[in-house]
């Protein structure tokens, strides 16, 4: 294997643990999650929609079902990290750390497999 494989697939296991670990927090700490989202001035009834969508996402993206379904994964993912950041750092909380890292575990997964593709 490639190092150009070994490098997707370290970003995008990087990209699963983190959207895992987001989905977890989702639906076990559903109150202090909604909490958050009030915060951050983002709809509570938004929580579980992600949660699904989240898992769908990464059902697309290893999957390979599709090249236009993992790309929508790709931009939701996206949509979703971004906004993260963008809330973390509007609120001033410092929490924007982890949506970085995986902001950059996104693009990387994202570009790398472009290239494995070619």
């Amino acid at each position: 294997m490639n190092l150009q494989k070994i490098a997707y697939y370290s970003a995008t296991g990087i990209l699963t643990v983190i959207m895992c670990f987001s989905v977890y927090n989702y639906l076990v700490h559903y109150e202090v999650i909604v909490g958050y989202f009030e915060r951050y001035q983002y709809p509570s009834y938004l929580v579980y929609p992600l949660a699904v969508a989240k898992i769908l996402g990464l059902i697309a993206i290893w999957g390979n079902f599709s090249k236009s379904l993992k790309e929508w994964a790709y931009a939701g993912f996206f949509f979703d990290i971004t906004l993260a950041i963008a809330a973390h750092l509007i609120a001033k909380d410092g929490g924007q750390g982890f949506a970085i890292v995986a902001f950059i575990a996104l693009m990387s997964s994202y570009f790398l497999e472009k290239q494995i593709r070619k």
